[in-house]
């Protein structure tokens, strides 16, 4: 099966910040994380991807078909959660689903009813009275409930306790155990790609450092190690020490 997400010298320029020549793909059945400080370009590429932001140059091919030029179509098929995105702070939950779900052919209200009650939200309420943590999990519920093939994140665990976090990534490896689906997401929370990730991209000042899977990723930084690693370098570890901040940990 071909790769359900293809990006090929993708270019955004912004005055003081330039996205350059970002290509990585996302293999069916795969997890992919994408890694960076704050700033890196992470959320720039999620954006550009889906043309939310539109890149001066590059290719995307999502689903086998050229993005730019099947839009409409291919975001039939992919489920976005995007952080900072407010909605309509004052309407409920339920009047934001009832618009939302009529973008979509496949829509599963069975579906969205059970994510409801496992993440416990209340659709009478406003979309503004949620925290941040449970915002997260409501547009992750619509992003879940129409049967999409490809995932793209931006910090989609961000603001969760580690309960939650743990219950969100159950349901990343759950989406992709049967081989067609994928998950691409970005995040700072390293310890989540340590335990669900099975690629891994990372951005550095809006390069692409590294996109391989993770055993050749972290391979790739052994270089990185000193004597007083005693096991492999977690992507932490190898996150700080190639941004120049790593802690004299003998020091705390």
């Amino acid at each position: 099966m071909n790769d359900l997400l293809q990006v090929e010298h993708l270019n955004k320029l912004y005055p003081g910040f330039t996205l350059k020549d970002v290509s990585f793909s996302v293999k069916p059945g795969h997890i992919m994380g994408l890694i960076g400080k704050n700033g890196a370009g992470k959320s720039t590429t999620l954006k550009s991807i889906l043309n939310m932001v539109r890149p001066e140059s590059g290719t995307v091919t999502m689903l086998g078909k050229d993005f730019y030029g099947h839009e409409k179509k291919c975001k039939q098929d992919i489920g976005i959660v995007f952080g900072g995105i407010d909605f309509y702070p004052l309407k409920k939950l339920s009047a934001i689903t009832a618009v939302t779900r009529r973008f979509y052919k496949d829509w599963d209200q069975e579906r969205y009813n059970d994510y409801l009650r496992q993440f416990s939200l209340d659709e009478s309420k406003q979309f503004r009275s949620l925290s941040n943590g449970m915002k997260v999990k409501y547009l992750l519920a619509l992003a879940l409930s129409h049967h999409a093939t490809l995932y793209l994140l931006d910090e989609p665990t961000s603001g969760l306790d580690p309960v939650s976090r743990d219950e969100i990534l159950h349901i990343f490896t759950r989406i992709v155990k049967d081989g067609k689906r994928s998950v691409l997401f970005s995040t700072h929370i390293t310890s989540d790609l340590d335990r669900c990730a099975d690629d891994i991209t990372y951005i550095k000042n809006g390069t692409v450092l590294k996109s391989a899977d993770k055993e050749t990723f972290l391979h790739s930084f052994e270089h990185l190690r000193t004597d007083r690693d005693t096991g492999p370098l977690s992507l932490e570890k190898i996150m700080l020490r190639t941004e120049g901040s790593d802690i004299d940990e003998t020091a705390l």
